[in-house]
C-alpha cells in the first residue's frame, strides 16, 4: 500500500478515512529535522553547509515511516501547502534516503490540498508532483538567517546588556513597534480644546443634537475654542441667537463587504471580536482545518476558488433571498506576489454548514468556525444602501452655525450578515438618525453644553493592530505572526494588559541596544526588502545563497564591531542616546539632569540585575533618589503623593518613620540608612493601600510584621502572618525565613494583623497536603497513551498539565484544560519526553494490538 504522510495524527486520522484501506495514513508530527543549537550548524566559511538532526522525539516516527516503506515503494508526501510544509516534505524525504528507506525503484511524489475533504484529497492523489525546490530553498534561506542572527546576536546581548535574553531577525523589529510606539505615548503631551454641541428640538417637539461648526462667521477649527473662558463666550453666542434649518442634504451612499479572510486578517478579527491572542486563533483554525472544516488557514491569498464563489451565491440566494445576491460575483484582487504561501483565502469546505450544523463542540473553534463562515457569505452579497444627512442650522446674521449629521439604512445587504470589527472604536455622529426637518423650520435650543476635550496619545498595539502595522511595512508572513508575537512576551521583553501590549524595561533595552549598533538591522525598510528577496527566491527568481552571503558579509562585520565594547560603554550609549526621551529640557531653563533631591548629584540611567531600568542620582548611597525608567511626570500611580525624598510620618521610639517610593514600589521605613550602608527595617506598602494616604500608626503596624500568632497547638512550631510578594499569608516554621513549613494565602491584608490561632489553624489545615497525599483528581481524563498508562490533565501549582506516568507538560497558555484532545496531548508529553531524555518504555501487548489493527486497516 503507498504510504502517506501528513504533519499531524488528527489530519492522519481524517485523511485515512477518504483514502480507506488501499493506504497507509502515517504522521511526521510536524518537523522532523531541525539546526542543532550549537555554533556550525550554520557554517558561512562552507558555502553555507547546514547540518541537520534528527529531534529525539522525532526518531519514532521516522521510523514508523520507514518500516511502513519496507513493505511498499510508493511515498506519497502530504504535508500543508505552504512553504514550511514543503520544508517538512524536503526533510523526510532526504532524512529517510539516508536511512535507506527510500531506494532507487521508491517513487517519491508531492501532493497538496487546501482543504481537507473527499473530493479535495482524493483529487490531489491524482495530481502529484516533486517537492518544490524554490519553496525550499526560501525555507532554507530563512532558516539559515534567523540562525545566523539568533546565534551570533544574542551572546552580544548576554555578555553587554545584564537581562538580555535573546535577539531574532524579525522578532527584534516588532519589538521595536512596540518600543518606539510607548516612548511617542511617554513623550505625548495633551492639548485641552472645547467643543459646543445644542439639544435641539424641531416645530414636531422631537430633539436631536448639532455641533457648533461656524462662530463669528469663522468655520472652527479643532483648537479655536482652546479653554473654558473661550467654550462659555460661544455658549452665550448660541443661546442669544434664533436658529432656524438653514439646509437640509440627503446623499446616497453604498458600503461595501470586506474581502474574506487570510491568515492576518483573521488573527486581527478574532482578537477584536473575541481577544484571542495570535496563537490561539491559529491553534484553533488549525483544528478546524484539520477537521476538514475550513481550507488552509495559512495563507496570503484573498481570491476564492470559482466553485466555493457559486456555492457562496446559491447559500446566499436559499437563506435570504435574490436581493443580497449582486448580479456578478465579487472579485478580490491577491495581494500575493508568487506561491510562497497558499493561494486561497480562509473559507468553509462547505458552505451550506452553518456554525449550528457543523460537528464542532469546542466552544471557542465554534465561534471561530463562525467568524471564517459569515465573512466568507459577507464577501459574495450585496452592498449595503444608506442614506447619509447633513443638516445646517444657523442664525439669520450667520454668526453661528451648527451642524447635525446622521445616516439611515435603506438595505442592509451584507450587514444582515457581518460587520467587521474596528480596533479602536470611536463614537461617530454619523450613526445616529436624525428627525425629519425642512429648511426654514424654526428650531427650539434645550440646552448648550461646553464640552472640555483633551488630545489623546496614539494607543498601544493589541495583536491584532500589531500584526496589521506589520503587514502594512512588508515585515514577516502568514506562518509567522503568531509565533513572532507570543516570542517578544514569552522573553519578558512585552507584557500584555488588558488587551494592550506594552514593553517592560528589558524590552526597551534591547531596542536602544539594537538600534544603536544594529541600526540596519532592526530597520523597518530593510526588514521589508529582506522578505522580498525571499520571496523572489520562492518564486525561484533569486538564488538563495547570494542572499544569505549579501547579508553576512555585512552582520559579521557589525558583531564584529562590537566585540570590545564593555558593559559600561553600553549603559553610557543607551542614556546618550535616551536622553532627549529621558532628560527633556525644562521651561525654566534648568540642567534636566540634576537631582531634584539632592540638588548635586546628576541623573542617569541605571540597570538593575532583574534587567529593568531606572533613573538614579549619582551621590548613591548618600541620595537615594529613584524614578521609574521613562520621561519625567511618568510616574507609578503606586506612591505617586510620597515625595523624591521621602515623606516623614512621625516617630516612634526615638525613631523616624518615613515612607519612601522605591523601585519596586512604595515602602515604610524605621531610621535612617547608617555610614555602613546597612538597611533599616523596611516593609512594602500594600497596592490596597493608598501609599500617599498611610500615616504613621499604618506604618507601625506594617514595620511590625511578621507578625507571631503563637506555637501552633499540636506540634508547637511557630505560626507567623506576614505580606510578602504575592499578598499576605500564614507560615508554619520554626521562622519566617525558613525555606519550608507550610504557606496559606489569606484573603485579605487586614486578616495579617487581626487573624488568631483557631482561624490560622483551620487555614493552614485546609491547605492542600504536599509529598504522598492523596492522588489528585484529574481535569479531565483523556484516554490510554500507546505505549500503557492513563493521559489526563491535572491543575498544577503554575496552571494545568498533561500528565502520563512521571512525565508532565505544561499546557500552553491559550489552550484551555477542557480543549486538549488525547493527539495534542500525545504531542505535549513527546516533546517533554525529548527534553528530559526520558527512555521509551518497552511496548505493552496493547500497543502491539494498536499496531495490529493499524495494519489491517
Amino acid at each position: 500500500m503507498p504510504v502517506v504522510v501528513v504533519e499531524s495524527p488528527a489530519k492522519a486520522k481524517t485523511i485515512n478515512k477518504y483514502l480507506g484501506d488501499d493506504y497507509t495514513v502515517l504522521a511526521s508530527y510536524g518537523h522532523v529535522r531541525d539546526l542543532p543549537p550549537k555554533d556550525g550548524s550554520v557554517d558561512p566559511e562552507h558555502d553555507f553547509d547546514m547540518k541537520w538532526e534528527i529531534a529525539t522525539d522525532s526518531r519514532k516516527h521516522v521510523k514508523a515511516i520507514a518500516d511502513a516503506l519496507a513493505n511498499d515503494d510508493k511515498l506519497i508526501l502530504a504535508t500543508d501547502p505552504d512553504r514550511e510544509g514543503e520544508a517538512i516534505s524536503w526533510h523526510l524525504q532526504e532524512a529517510l534516503s539516508k536511512r535507506k528507506a527510500i531506494k532507487k525503484s521508491t517513487e517519491v511524489s508531492r501532493v497538496v490540498f487546501n482543504a481537507i475533504t473527499k473530493s479535495a484529497v482524493t483529487e490531489a492523489m491524482k495530481n502529484p508532483r516533486q517537492v518544490d525546490a524554490p519553496l525550499v530553498e526560501a525555507y532554507l534561506a530563512r532558516r539559515a538567517l534567523d540562525y545566523l542572527v539568533g546565534f551570533n546576536l544574542s551572546p552580544v546581548l548576554w555578555r553587554k546588556l545584564p537581562g538580555a535574553k535573546s535577539a531574532g531577525r524579525v522578532q527584534s523589529v516588532c519589538l521595536r513597534l512596540i518600543v518606539e510606539r510607548e516612548m511617542e505615548i511617554e513623550a505625548f503631551r495633551p492639548q485641552e480644546y472645547w467643543t459646543v454641541k445644542a439639544v435641539l428640538e424641531t416645530p414636531r417637539g422631537q430633539r436631536f443634537e448639532a455641533r457648533l461648526t461656524v462662530l463669528g462667521g469663522k468655520k472652527l477649527d479643532k483648537f479655536d475654542i482652546p479653554n473654558s473662558e473661550a467654550a462659555e463666550l460661544a455658549v452665550q453666542a448660541v443661546t442669544s441667537r434664533d436658529l432656524s434649518v438653514q439646509s437640509v442634504e440627503a446623499k446616497p451612499a453604498n458600503r461595501n463587504p470586506s474581502a474574506p479572510f487570510m491568515t492576518s486578517t483573521l488573527q486581527q478579527e478574532a482578537s477584536r471580536k473575541f481577544g484571542y491572542g495570535a496563537r490561539q486563533t491559529m491553534s484553533l483554525a488549525q483544528r478546524l482545518y484539520e477537521a476538514g472544516h475550513i481550507t488552509y488557514m495559512r495563507t496570503d491569498g484573498i481570491d476564492m476558488a470559482p466553485e466555493a464563489v457559486m456555492a457562496a451565491r446559491d447559500e446566499i440566494k436559499s437563506r435570504y433571498g435574490d436581493d443580497y445576491v449582486p448580479k456578478s460575483p465579487r472579485m478580490y484582487k491577491n495581494k500575493a506576489k508568487n506561491a510562497q504561501e497558499a493561494h486561497e483565502c480562509i473559507r468553509p469546505t462547505d458552505m451550506s454548514r452553518d456554525p449550528r450544523s457543523v460537528r464542532v463542540t469546542d466552544d471557542d473553534q465554534r465561534k471561530l468556525y463562525d467568524l471564517i463562515w459569515k465573512r466568507t457569505l459577507a464577501s459574495q452579497m450585496s452592498a449595503a444602501r444608506l442614506e447619509r444627512t447633513t443638516v445646517d442650522l444657523g442664525s439669520n446674521d450667520g454668526q453661528v452655525v451648527l451642524r447635525a449629521t446622521g445616516q439611515v439604512v435603506l438595505f442592509d445587504g451584507f450587514l444582515k450578515v457581518y460587520e467587521e470589527g474596528r480596533d479602536d472604536v470611536v463614537v461617530d455622529d454619523d450613526d445616529k438618525r436624525l428627525p425629519q426637518m425642512s429648511e426654514g423650520d424654526a428650531l427650539k435650543k434645550s440646552d448648550i453644553l461646553p464640552e472640555q476635550h483633551f488630545t489623546q496619545p496614539p494607543p498601544r498595539y493589541t495583536e491584532a493592530t500589531l500584526v496589521k502595522r506589520m503587514e502594512e511595512l512588508g515585515i514577516g508572513r502568514p506562518s509567522t505572526y503568531a509565533s513572532i508575537v507570543t516570542t517578544i512576551q514569552d522573553r519578558g521583553y512585552v507584557v500584555k494588559e488588558k488587551n494592550r501590549l506594552i514593553p517592560e524595561d528589558k524590552g526597551r533595552l534591547v531596542t536602544i541596544f539594537l538600534v544603536s549598533y544594529f541600526r540596519k538591522y532592526v530597520g523597518y525598510d530593510f526588514t521589508a526588502d529582506l522578505e522580498n528577496q525571499l520571496d523572489d527566491v520562492s518564486a525561484g527568481a533569486r538564488d538563495y545563497k547570494d542572499v544569505l552571503q549579501n547579508f553576512w558579509r555585512d552582520f559579521a562585520a557589525a558583531i564584529a564591531e562590537t566585540a570590545d565594547l564593555r558593559i559600561g560603554e553600553v549603559l553610557d550609549k543607551i542614556d546618550e542616546v535616551l536622553e532627549p526621551h529621558l532628560f527633556p529640557p525644562k521651561e525654566d531653563g534648568s540642567n534636566p539632569r540634576l537631582c531634584p533631591n539632592c540638588g548635586d548629584g546628576r541623573l542617569s540611567m541605571r540597570t538593575a540585575r532583574s534587567g529593568g531600568a531606572f533613573i538614579g542620582c549619582s551621590n548613591y548611597p548618600e541620595c537615594r533618589y529613584t524614578r521609574p525608567f521613562g520621561p519625567p511626570g511618568i510616574e507609578d500611580s503606586e506612591g505617586a503623593g510620597i515625595p523624591p525624598e521621602g515623606k516623614l510620618l512621625g516617630e516612634d521610639e526615638g525613631d523616624n518613620i518615613y515612607a519612601f517610593k522605591g523601585r519596586f514600589g512604595p515602602y515604610v521605613q524605621r531610621g535612617e540608612v547608617t555610614d555602613d550602608n546597612k538597611k533599616p527595617p523596611r516593609q512594602s506598602i500594600p497596592k490596597s493601600w493608598p501609599a500617599e494616604e498611610v500615616d504613621l500608626e499604618q506604618a507601625l503596624k506594617l514595620l511590625s510584621l511578621p507578625r507571631q500568632i503563637g506555637p501552633h497547638p499540636e506540634d508547637g512550631v511557630m505560626i507567623w502572618s506576614n505580606i510578602g510578594r504575592y499578598g499576605p499569608y500564614l507560615k508554619h516554621a520554626e521562622s519566617i525565613s525558613f525555606k519550608g513549613g507550610t504557606n496559606a494565602n489569606l484573603d485579605d491584608i487586614e486578616d495579617v494583623f487581626t487573624i488568631g490561632m483557631n482561624r490560622a489553624v483551620e487555614v493552614l489545615a485546609s491547605k492542600p497536603k504536599r509529598g504522598r497525599a492523596a492522588a489528585a483528581t484529574p481535569l479531565k481524563e483523556l484516554g490510554e497513551h500507546p505505549d500503557g498508562g492513563a493521559v489526563a490533565v491535572m491543575k498544577g501549582r503554575y496552571g494545568p498539565y498533561v500528565k502520563w506516568e512521571k512525565v508532565n507538560a505544561t499546557l500552553p497558555k491559550d489552550v484551555e484544560p477542557e480543549d486538549i484532545t488525547l493527539e495534542q496531548a500525545l504531542e505535549l508529553i513527546a516533546e517533554k519526553s525529548a527534553k528530559k531524555g526520558t527512555k521509551k518504555k518497552p511496548a505493552t501487548k496493547k500497543k502491539a494490538i494498536a499496531k495490529k489493527k493499524t495494519k489491517a486497516s
